[in-house]
């Protein structure tokens, strides 16, 4: 067998006794690293570890991957101003966050004859949330629902490591205020806007 060392080195092509007893000499294991070559490579290593190092190093790369969420949000076609302005509110925190965005128009009764209230509806949601994202998928209508479909202009992995840095920079707020909550720092900001605001007494 090929027999590699623990820094790395190559000891060469060695039989497996020989091998076997380097491995007790070093006090480290004899692992199988390549079974398919001729002649097979065999490392000296301390197995435990580097099985630890491979599931930390899994383990992150875990955590910096981006998994795209499609998320939903339904609308009828005469919504409220105040319903409309709550579910653009959804949308672009979604697409903030870097995920794509399914809205259905749900059509009922007579509705169904008025295709052009949904298509308005959903032209309007998207120019409105313009800045954050794009149509994706321009609306078109699947039996009772009308669909169109947002993506982010963002990539996930940005989002992520955006909100990230706003974690950190909150956290970072709170320990240099550390008697001071967020409702009082606004509370005094309003009192000093009140206090300019004010007409001098003569």
């Amino acid at each position: 067998m090929r027999l590699v060392g623990p820094s790395g080195e190559q000891v060469g092509i060695v039989p497996l006794a020989k091998a076997l007893e380097l491995a007790q000499e070093y006090d480290l294991d004899l692992v199988e690293v390549a079974a398919n070559a001729r002649p097979p490579v065999c490392k000296l290593m301390d197995y435990g570890k580097f099985k630890y190092e491979s599931a930390m190093k899994a383990r992150e790369a875990r955590k910096n991957q981006a998994h795209t969420v499609i998320k939903e949000m339904k609308l009828r076609p005469k919504i409220d101003p105040h319903d409309y302005d709550t579910k653009k509110g959804h949308v672009v925190r979604f697409l903030k966050q870097g995920d794509k965005v399914k809205i259905t128009i749900m059509f009922r009764g007579r509705e169904q004859s008025r295709p052009e209230l949904g298509y308005r509806l959903l032209q309007r949601l998207a120019e409105d949330v313009a800045d954050l994202g794009f149509v994706e998928s321009n609306p078109k209508q699947d039996g009772r629902n009308m669909i169109m479909v947002l993506g982010p202009h963002k990539k996930k992995t940005e989002a992520m490591a955006e909100a990230r840095q706003a974690q950190e920079a909150r956290k970072a707020d709170a320990k240099a205020n550390p008697g001071k909550s967020q409702n009082a720092a606004e509370s005094d900001e309003v009192d000093a806007e009140a206090q300019a605001e004010a007409p001098a007494e003569a």
